[in-house]
């Protein structure tokens, strides 16, 4: 694992690239070799009727890492197994999932390892 080389800090309100399909922004930021991503989803947002419209898989193919900061996700996997993400959670989510935003108020979360690549338009 490489080493930090330098202090720096960035914000997620001014970053490198957004990413918005419909009911998303995902919010990019570079550190050094890090890429990080704010995830916000509307009330509404289920993977497979807004990202997958740029992805064009059949499901989420990509690992997840991160802290739910606010709002609920409920994470569905292609094996049925199901379990639902809320303020304060860490969580993992491996590839080959739905997910969709529970209630009325939007899903925010922060994650260190899918960022590169979530939501980018194939």
């Amino acid at each position: 694992m490489p080493g930090v080389e330098a202090l720096k800090a960035k914000s997620f309100d001014e970053p490198d690239e957004t990413r918005r399909p419909p009911k998303t922004q995902v919010d990019v930021v570079n550190i050094g070799d890090t890429t990080l991503g704010r995830f916000t989803f509307e009330p509404g947002w289920k993977w497979s009727q807004t990202v997958k419209t740029v992805v064009h898989t059949d499901s989420c193919q990509v690992n997840h890492v991160g802290i739910c900061s606010a709002g609920t996700l409920t994470v569905k996997m292609d094996n049925g197994e199901q379990t639902t993400i809320s303020p304060g959670n860490a969580y993992t989510i491996p590839a080959g999932h739905d997910a969709w935003v529970e209630g009325d108020e939007a899903f925010v979360a922060y994650e260190i390892m899918s960022a590169a690549a979530f939501a980018k338009p194939a």
